[in-house]
């Protein structure tokens, strides 16, 4: 399947659209909501690992629906380098079929749910984490990556 293209700002209000990535390793992960507990955890693996994905020539972009405002907060308070994406409209989450129906202590509501695509260098994806598990899932990902 083709990666559904997309145009958002990051934290520091550049528009980042993934056909300026072609030719290379796109990590595009979903994530429900800047400084929370698990985004943070999620959010600060990625950025443990970044220079391993920079060595296999990866893209990190994390995407929730927050502002560009929350992002750079967000971005702040955790030293995050690569761009947080705002989807404030939840376009690209629908458009990932991961804005969904989500529970929490028996409240129904629509959200992020918590999904990463790897999408190769020619666009297609590649692979997608559904209901991601935090604790080693940067590195799961990295190795898959690595194996492209």
């Amino acid at each position: 399947m083709k990666a559904p293209a997309f145009t958002l700002k990051d934290q520091d209000g550049r528009s980042h659209r993934l056909s300026e990535f072609v030719g290379r390793p796109v990590v595009l992960f979903f994530y429900p909501k800047d400084n929370t507990t698990g985004c943070t955890k999620e959010a600060c693996a990625f950025q443990a690992n970044l220079p391993a994905f920079k060595s296999g020539k990866a893209m990190v972009l994390g995407v929730s629906i927050l502002d560009e405002a929350s992002k750079a907060k967000f971005a702040a308070k955790y030293g995050l380098t690569f761009p947080l994406l705002a989807d404030a409209e939840h376009t690209v989450a629908d458009n990932y079929g991961v804005w969904q129906e989500r529970s929490l202590y028996g409240r129904k509501f629509m959200g992020i749910a918590r999904t990463t695509y790897l999408i190769e260098p020619g666009g297609e994806v590649a692979r997608r984490w559904d209901k991601v598990k935090v604790d080693g899932h940067a590195k799961d990902v990295l190795a898959a990556v690595k194996a492209l």
